[in-house]
């Protein structure tokens, strides 16, 4: 027994086994998915192929109430110059310190030490992020309580 070719079928079998019966939106939809996977597909290609730059927290030493040594690794593209955020808070989490240090053109990795200044004594530091654009994106903003001005940085002796 072969493989019977629908269109040998009389009209009122065709309607009712739905044979040769497509919805209009079927193609629309197929073609929505096809747009969808290409988009998304796109996008993971565009993130792969921009540089990287990554930061990394190495140690901060609070060598002064007024301010605290910060040092980190930072790891871009050769010749890119990056900028990393640097936050200082105290013991109930207000920020103290922030800075958005500029690491300039050179080599892919280099550690860097950060003085960055701060209005009281620092109980953590945080390196919240690195990019090539000031300040980096994704990263949070100043959050010192309203009506404190930020320390101007870096601290210099």
């Amino acid at each position: 027994m072969g493989v019977i070719d629908p269109r040998t079928l009389s009209p009122e079998l065709q309607a009712r086994y739905g044979v040769g019966q497509r919805s209009p939106w079927a193609w629309v939809w197929g073609a929505l998915a096809i747009i969808v996977f290409l988009g998304a597909l796109a996008f993971v290609a565009i993130n792969l192929a921009a540089p990287k730059i990554d930061g990394k927290l190495l140690a901060w030493d609070d060598a002064a109430p007024d301010h605290v040594d910060v040092t980190f690794e930072v790891s871009r593209p050769n010749g890119e110059t990056a900028y990393c955020a640097i936050r200082a808070q105290d013991s109930s989490r207000v920020d103290v310190g922030y800075a958005v240090a500029e690491i300039p053109e050179g080599d892919g990795y280099v550690q860097v030490t950060y003085p960055l200044r701060t209005i009281s004594p620092a109980f953590v530091v945080d390196l919240l992020g690195c990019g090539p654009d000031n300040p980096p994106a994704r990263v949070l903003p100043p959050q010192f309580p309203p009506g404190v001005v930020p320390p101007d940085q870096p601290w210099t002796p």
